[in-house]
């Protein structure tokens, strides 16, 4: 595994309150409870935790609270994305100012199918305007969000630009040959993957680890599978899958819904099931469906 990025980095939920702020304490107590569970870091801002909704200065705030509740730098991968390549870059240098330095850009996404050359642009301004000799940054890969898919050809010309600062990738494709292919093409960066049943695969073919959603409520799971990618077991795999079935027991869920309904579940906290707009929580019918979804999986969460 390339050393820059490895392991499991849950792609953090975040809650909100009633009126759609961060609930900072909650997130906190939430990561921390991450790291106590075997997860290398985490990160922030992904879209699963809503990132791309929430301000520059919401960002920016409640990376300095994590870090002042005594979580390392280190633990953290903080994701960058934003409409503006100048609030990306902003938040970049602020986290990197405060030591932050593992970051992950998915390109602008508000353009349908931009060319190679403008997102490789896009990446090195992003790069050169936060000015970070110690940066590690991973490319957000998620064509079905960005409608753009880094190419081989743009990745190792970025890689070319900025060696020993594009440092990886993460693949939110769903796509198990195209993450083998990455795992084999780029056996010196980090290549993490977002799908959980292609996280030992890919391990097992090179890959670093996995930035996923599931670990939010199942880090246990997700961590046995990261510690020991050739060994995982039947029951594991089972079970992985059951829980990702919840996923679509009703047509078309928000996924970020159903983790932060889950969520509420096994905390017993209903603050979990707030989003932040324009998302919004699972009607009375779906709720009840992944309720007792979850709920039949019995003795089996114990080990979640």
């Amino acid at each position: 595994m390339n050393p820059d990025i490895h392991g499991l980095w849950p792609a953090l939920l975040l809650p909100v309150n009633p009126n759609g702020a961060l609930d900072t304490p909650r997130a906190i107590a939430h990561a921390k409870y991450m790291l106590a569970a075997g997860c290398d870091g985490v990160t922030l801002f992904g879209t699963t935790g809503e990132g791309p909704a929430f301000t520059v200065a919401e960002r920016k705030a409640l990376l300095e609270s994590m870090l002042g509740s005594g979580i390392k730098a280190d633990q953290i991968i903080v994701t960058t994305t934003a409409l503006a390549l100048g609030d990306a870059i902003e938040l970049g240098q602020h986290a990197a100012r405060l030591g932050v330095h593992r970051q992950m850009f998915m390109p602008p996404f508000y353009f349908n199918q931009p060319r190679d050359a403008g997102v490789i642009e896009a990446v090195s301004q992003v790069v050169r305007g936060i000015g970070d000799d110690g940066l590690k940054l991973l490319l957000y890969h998620f064509p079905a969000m960005s409608t753009y898919g880094f190419s081989h050809a743009a990745i190792a010309e970025l890689v070319r630009r900025h060696p020993g600062q594009v440092i990886g990738l993460k693949d939110s494709s769903g796509d198990l040959p195209h993450a083998l292919a990455l795992a084999q093409a780029f056996p010196q960066l980090s290549i993490l993957v977002g799908a959980e049943p292609h996280v030992a695969p890919v391990m097992q073919a090179g890959g670093s680890g996995s930035i996923n959603g599931l670990a939010n409520v199942a880090p246990h799971l997700m961590a046995r599978v990261i510690r020991a990618p050739d060994q995982v077991s039947a029951a594991d795999t089972q079970l992985m899958n059951d829980l990702l079935a919840l996923l679509s027991i009703c047509p078309n869920l928000p996924f970020v819904g159903v983790y932060k309904l889950m969520l509420a579940e096994q905390t017993g906290d209903a603050a979990w099931l707030t989003m932040r707009a324009p998302l919004c929580p699972l009607d009375t019918t779906e709720a009840q469906a992944v309720r007792e979804g979850y709920r039949a999986l019995g003795s089996l969460l114990d080990t979640i």
